[in-house]
């Protein structure tokens, strides 16, 4: 007989390797042949809603692997919501207006836009947005995210641009919209107006220079002719000076350096002093700021006066303490002037070209006039140093190139009016990280206006009228007659229609008195239509709700969508639009460098699904501590890789070993189960508490090492390896092996289960292979078991987790003795324990087939240390054992060969297979 064929060995079809790349797109088209989204959906139907809503991406080219950190992180909690209880929609979105779109149009396209009507250029925009929609989704679909594709939210559609017009005219009708001029973040290479969200921060070199502006009447105070001295890294701005600011409590001095006499404030005169080689600057006034209100300056190249103006914005952080004001090109300026009554002046352009305001620079664009206006201060003598300086300064983050603050006419958000209410509810809602809280609190405390219009032509129109006496119209009539409009024709309407055609029929105004109007050509700020999607997605659709339960999206969102989203929707309806805010990083390569072409260190999506499969990525994402900035390379992957092998290999095993159980007939009850499985099992309840623990915190590393040390350590290690000796060896009813077939049933499924949110693929093809008609149902469709309580003694589970200790002593006993050459396998193995203490001794006592869960062939108690080694709880003496090996178990046994009838076995064995074959 081959005793080989009287084995009960693991038998399945679910393959070792994954073959994700290849195997992934067909299930993939499978779920969406089988509408798992839409059965999920009318499975959870009526239970308690769970609303995360997507900010959405920017419509525009492939997607980069912080795409893919983000989709996945909301993946895992829209499934796992679904699976716990809740009806979890899930409901993808596209921001689509802006810059990017036009310049992909008239640079990649090639697009003549003087050619076109801004309506037809317009609707050009927007198909090649819905292409990229397409684009994008294909992506995210193969990443495995799982949503409503079909009828996803995008900012350009009809009734989400009607809901944006509503907002915007909420917010009028409560005295929050203006129009004002007042110097705005403006980029020359956009030609329009920024948002602080729009700005990013980058080195620049600037030049430095002091320049001297002369006293021509010092009011009592000064004699005249003093020189003023201000400090700046804009000389371009200085044909736009109309002023010098000085903080009113500073002490100021007078020094006389040779011939001539300068002010600074005291506090900086050292600085100063060095800065300008002075040699002992003699000091022979002090007065305090002040004191100098309103002396006048004249303009070092033009012939027009300087005003000192007092200002509580003034330092001495850097510079002289004397701020060259030009209230055309600064918010501080701005104010103060305004308080003196100068109105600003802004001699550059949309381009930043100087205008006939600048006489003498006209035509030159404004970075390039630094040199010019630099030497012409030289030639008037007013130029007392030049350097040159690094500095970090505002770029326009669409193109990557440096801004300037510019003096329009915009119009603007008033935070100022509402602010202390968005930052109650900044208070109210739940942060993670719990730093997002005071980051955008501070934001927000600080925040006096939001610049709203943009001169670009795609993106929402501003729905404003003007009267023939250019009073601006916005009435409750008037909006509720363009939300109309666009919703039935597209904001579109706004371009092709002439401003009578699109105001309510027979509307009149007292300041147009001959009935004619005319229309606002600037169109929203991009974040005030991501800001809307409150209105426009959670109010508009059925399955949702505002609040919204989580916004989920990276950190640079705190000045973006999480701002705007909040700004719009307290100023509508005086709460915050989420009940909670969780934050990513950024995605950096394996040095921590952030990812760039010119590096060549980018990693797409695209490339890791076709190298190793979208499971493995979805795997690095509950990996990482995605709170922070993370990091991801070849090697990282390759680490991700193994943990996936082996929680695979893990299933395929317990698979294998499943193959003559029915769950039907052949479960043991938890009572009747061996002690040793009912441990196992609790270890499984524990894990299901931890996993969901993390789900519910948005933990996930902590799914991920709890699964992944579950299968390494309880399973592989330990319960699976020890096992073998039951379920290859024991007759299939054996109570001992059917005890194990099915706790090994509770933990696949329990465990195919909690991962399905994280790597779906994997799960979904497992789940097709286990035994039963549980597992007829896709496993998406089920819902992750409730953690039961296996022990009624909690002095059980202690026993079991002290005797894992034990086995860890024993375990270095034997891989000593291998070393020793006393020993090969484990089997060969005869071991004497003695225990250390009273608990160990009655431990071990307690626990029955001691040999088997240690995997050796004969293990004794003794109360005998002679012989032993000492190790943390128990002394251990390993032997080989004298017994021959059994042809069928392997285990080395004393009664090889007593039963005549089967000589090469052990009497268990030749048992075993006398009854059974």
């Amino acid at each position: 007989m081959d005793y080989k064929d009287t084995l009960l060995m693991p038998k399945t079809e679910f393959p070792m390797r994954g073959n994700l790349p290849n195997k992934e797109p067909v299930r993939q088209q499978k779920w969406e042949e089988e509408n798992i989204y839409e059965k999920g959906q009318e499975r959870t139907k009526g239970r308690p809603l769970f609303v995360l809503h997507d900010g959405p991406p920017y419509a525009n080219g492939d997607l980069h692997i912080g795409h893919a950190l983000n989709k996945i992180l909301k993946d895992f909690i829209t499934r796992y919501k679904s699976m716990t209880g809740f009806s979890a929609p899930y409901v993808p979105g596209w921001d689509t207006h802006g810059l990017p779109i036009e310049t992909a149009l008239t640079k990649k396209k090639k697009i003549n836009r003087k050619e076109l009507s801004i309506a037809e250029f317009r609707k050009m925009c927007a198909e090649y947005a819905m292409g990229q929609i397409d684009n994008q989704r294909t992506q995210f679909k193969q990443l495995g995210v799982r949503g409503d594709w079909d009828n996803p939210y995008i900012t350009l559609n009809k009734n989400y641009e009607a809901a944006q017009i509503k907002v915007f005219g909420e917010m009028a009708n409560k005295g929050y919209i203006y129009k004002g001029l007042k110097p705005v973040y403006w980029s020359p290479s956009s030609e329009s107006a920024l948002a602080e969200a729009e700005i990013e921060y980058h080195d620049k070199r600037s030049p430095s220079i002091y320049v001297g502006f002369e006293v021509t009447d010092g009011k009592g105070l000064l004699d005249g002719g003093e020189k003023v001295i201000i400090w700046t890294t804009t000389p371009w701005t200085i044909p736009a000076n109309l002023g010098i600011s000085l903080h009113p409590k500073f002490d100021y001095v007078v020094v006389k350096v040779e011939n001539e006499k300068f002010v600074v404030a005291q506090d900086l005169l050292e600085t100063v002093s060095n800065e300008l080689d002075w040699e002992n600057p003699e000091v022979i006034k002090t007065f305090k700021g002040q004191e100098a209100d309103k002396i006048v300056t004249k303009h070092p190249f033009y012939d027009r006066d300087s005003i000192v103006m007092l200002g509580d914005h003034v330092t001495t952080d850097a510079g002289t303490g004397c701020v060259h004001t030009a209230p055309g090109h600064g918010e501080d300026d701005f104010y103060v002037s305004k308080g003196y009554g100068l109105e600003a002046l802004c001699p550059v352009d949309d381009k930043g070209i100087f205008t006939s305001e600048a006489p003498g620079f006209e035509g030159l664009f404004y970075d390039e006039a630094n040199k010019q206006i630099t030497e012409k201060l030289e030639e008037v003598g007013a130029l007392l140093k030049l350097t040159f300086i690094t500095h970090s300064y505002p770029h326009d983050w669409r193109t990557k190139k440096p801004t300037i603050f510019r003096a329009t006419s915009q119009w603007f958000a008033s935070i100022k009016d509402f602010r202390q209410d968005i930052l109650e509810e900044i208070k109210r809602v739940n942060w993670y990280p719990s730093w997002g809280e005071t980051r955008l609190f501070n934001m927000v405390r600080d925040r006096e206006d939001w610049c709203i219009s943009r001169q670009r032509a795609w993106g929402v129109p501003i729905p404003v009228f003007y009267a023939e006496d250019q009073t601006p119209i916005i009435t409750e009539e008037t909006i509720a007659h363009i939300s109309k409009l666009f919703a039935e024709h597209g904001s579109n309407v706004w371009f092709e229609r002439e401003a009578k055609d699109l105001l309510p029929e027979g509307f009149t105004s007292d300041h147009s008195p001959n009935g004619k109007f005319t229309k606002e050509t600037d169109i929203m700020d991009v974040w005030f239509d991501s800001g809307s999607s409150h209105e426009g997605v959670l109010v508009g659709r059925d399955d949702h709700r505002r609040p919204a339960d989580i916004y989920l999206e990276g950190s640079d969102q705190y000045r973006g969508w999480f701002n705007s989203s909040l700004s719009t929707s307290v100023a509508v309806t005086g709460k915050a639009p989420y009940e909670n805010i969780v934050s990513h990083g950024f995605v950096l390569d394996g040095n921590g460098r952030k990812m760039s072409k010119s590096l060549g260190n980018i990693m797409s999506p695209s490339k890791v699904q076709k190298q190793l499969g979208s499971d493995i990525l979805r795997l690095w994402v509950s990996s990482v501590d995605y709170q922070a900035d993370v990091r991801i390379s070849q090697d990282i992957l390759k680490h991700v890789s193994e943990a996936y092998r082996k929680i695979r290999n893990t299933f395929r095993f317990m698979l294998a070993n499943l193959a003559d159980f029915n769950p039907e007939t052949d479960r043991v009850n938890v009572s009747d189960l061996q002690e040793v499985d009912q441990y196992m099992l609790h270890r499984l309840q524990q894990i299901n508490k931890n996993v969901r623990s993390g789900y519910d915190k948005f933990e996930f590393s902590t799914i991920y090492h709890q699964v992944h040390n579950f299968c390494a350590v309880d399973l592989s290690s330990f319960y699976l390896d020890f096992a073998k000796d039951i379920l290859y060896i024991e007759a299939a009813d054996n109570a001992q092996r059917r005890s194990i077939q099915t706790v090994y049933y509770d933990i696949l499924t329990t465990l195919v289960q909690l991962l399905t949110p994280i790597i779906p693929h994997t799960t979904d093809e497992v789940w097709e292979y286990i035994p039963g008609t549980k597992t007829s149902v896709n496993v998406q469709l089920t819902d992750i078991p409730d953690p039961i309580e296996v022990f009624d003694n909690e002095e059980l589970p202690k026993k079991w987790d002290h005797f894992m200790s034990v086995r860890d002593d024993v375990f270095k006993a034997l891989e000593e003795a291998r070393n020793k050459k006393i020993i090969g396998k484990s089997l060969e193995a005869k071991i004497t324990i003695v225990a250390k203490d009273e608990n160990t001794k009655e431990v071990l006592n307690g626990i029955q087939n001691l040999h088997q869960l240690l995997i050796v062939s004969e293990a004794n108690l003794s109360e005998d240390s002679n012989g032993t080694t000492g190790y943390r709880f128990v002394d251990v003496k390993v032997e080989k054992h004298p017994g021959e090996k059994c042809e069928r178990c392997w285990i080395a046994s004393e009664t090889v060969g007593e039963d005549k009838e089967h000589p090469e076995l052990c009497t268990r064995c030749a048992e075993i297979v006398k009854e059974n074959y």
